[in-house]
């Protein structure tokens, strides 16, 4: 079996419309065997594995009838040979170059690093626009290791993570699982990521954080900490950013509606259920 320097495991269900566009930036500029993508298609009911496998061999493609992202990265994690280990959601924009920077800053020391975000905006109302430029104005979110769609660990990084319990939100259970100066955000390496396009898609998105926040705070016996959003946290980006204040009633609003929304499901025993965004999903 050839062995990769790095390997880069990719969860998919039902992607067909943006698969090729992730695939294409993966590879674009990729040594032949310089990179092993695992593309691993759980409960598809579209053609997202047929789009995969026409990228060539570069491209390993798995296929499940079960829709579970945590049973997809495990088989993706079983069909893996290198390391550094990227994991990459489907909907998000990523390319070789990116790869390598995140690759040589876990050479440099890190065991953990995540690309800088660029939120395609393009096609959002000003409603979610607003919450977003608040949101991403939050030094839990600008510095924080989940909410990107990318990270990549080191052979000894992933030994931890494997470690850690299944949970919903696995991005914030890997940031909750390093210490501060173990993984860094890389600015030379940048991931696109297209947020809901409309505002109840936001607050359904939204409610699902909560929910698996909670979800991390529980069973890792951790509190909000380095990912937790504060009243006091709001306040501080009032007073320092009078450009957003505009947006704070929004993100006070969303913020407030999705914390209720996650708590009734909570309580419904509905906490869990996977509410997909079609909206950011366009080709």
């Amino acid at each position: 079996m050839t062995t990769y320097p790095v390997s880069i495991v990719v969860p998919a269900h039902n992607e067909a419309a943006v698969i090729d566009r992730l695939l294409r930036g993966l590879l674009a500029s990729a040594d032949p065997a310089e990179l092993e993508v695992v593309v691993v298609c759980n409960g598809c009911t579209d053609n997202t594995a047929t789009r995969a496998r026409a990228h060539g061999p570069s491209v390993k493609v798995l296929e499940t009838p079960i829709p579970s992202k945590q049973a997809a990265l495990r088989l993706g994690d079983a069909a893996c040979s290198g390391y550094p280990r990227l994991y990459v959601d489907a909907d998000v924009e990523l390319g070789t170059h990116d790869v390598r920077a995140l690759t040589a800053a876990l050479r440099s020391g890190l065991l953990v690093a995540v690309p800088s975000r660029h939120l395609a905006l393009e096609g959002c109302p000003w409603a979610v626009r607003s919450y977003l430029a608040v949101w991403e104005a939050l030094p839990t979110v600008r510095d924080g290791l989940f909410g990107r769609g990318v990270i990549a660990l080191t052979e000894e990084a992933h030994r931890r993570v494997t470690a850690l319990p299944e949970m919903m939100a696995d991005d914030l259970g890997i940031h909750h699982a390093f210490a501060a100066d173990e993984g860094a955000v890389v600015t030379t390496a940048n991931v696109v990521v297209r947020p809901p396009r409309t505002l109840a898609d936001l607050l359904r998105r939204r409610a699902r954080v909560v929910e698996g926040a909670r979800e991390v705070q529980a069973r890792l016996s951790v509190g909000p900490g380095r990912s937790g959003t504060s009243p006091a946290d709001v306040l501080a980006l009032a007073r320092a950013r009078h450009d957003l204040w505009p947006g704070l009633a929004i993100f006070v609003v969303v913020t407030v509606a999705a914390r209720t929304r996650a708590t009734v499901a909570i309580r419904c025993g509905r906490a869990g259920v996977w509410h997909r965004d079609n909206s950011s999903r366009t080709g």
